[in-house]
């Protein structure tokens, strides 16, 4: 007679997860200037998400800030390009501020190390906004 159980499921190796660290004054100060902008621009909407503030056009995620938490001592922003046009792809990677730790996916990380920085997060929240409004017409 043949024992009933099931096999032992294998499971993937877990990924360390990323350890989220409380976020400096001036991150929360530039976040909350940034989300003040982009709650301004039309159809978008923010939602806590892990101690950072998801940013929506629509339905469709975009970019995300760290609200109270954040990767790391720096001030590190989210963004969502979902298509990434070519040139706007060799843009990003001539931008040393603008990383992605996973090659081809959709996710890039901006971050910022003064005031000035704000203007150039702008520039690519936008590019991520729209990307969010080409998504959502399919």
């Amino acid at each position: 007679m043949k024992d009933s159980k099931p096999k032992a499921i294998r499971k993937k190796p877990a990924r360390p997860r990323l350890k989220l660290l409380p976020i400096a004054e001036e991150t929360r100060r530039w976040s909350a200037l940034l989300e003040s902008e982009l709650l301004s621009w039309p159809g978008v909407i923010a939602k806590r998400m892990f101690g950072f503030r998801a940013i929506y056009r629509g339905k469709r995620i975009f970019a995300a800030l760290p609200h109270t938490r954040g990767f790391g001592p720096d001030t590190t922003i989210l963004l969502k390009f979902d298509p990434v046009p070519p040139a706007l792809l060799q843009r990003a990677q001539s931008d040393t501020r603008l990383h992605t730790n996973t090659p081809g996916k959709r996710w890039f990380s901006f971050t910022m190390s003064s005031d000035i920085d704000l203007h150039d997060a702008l520039g690519w929240l936008n590019h991520s906004y729209e990307s969010a409004k080409r998504g959502h017409s399919r």
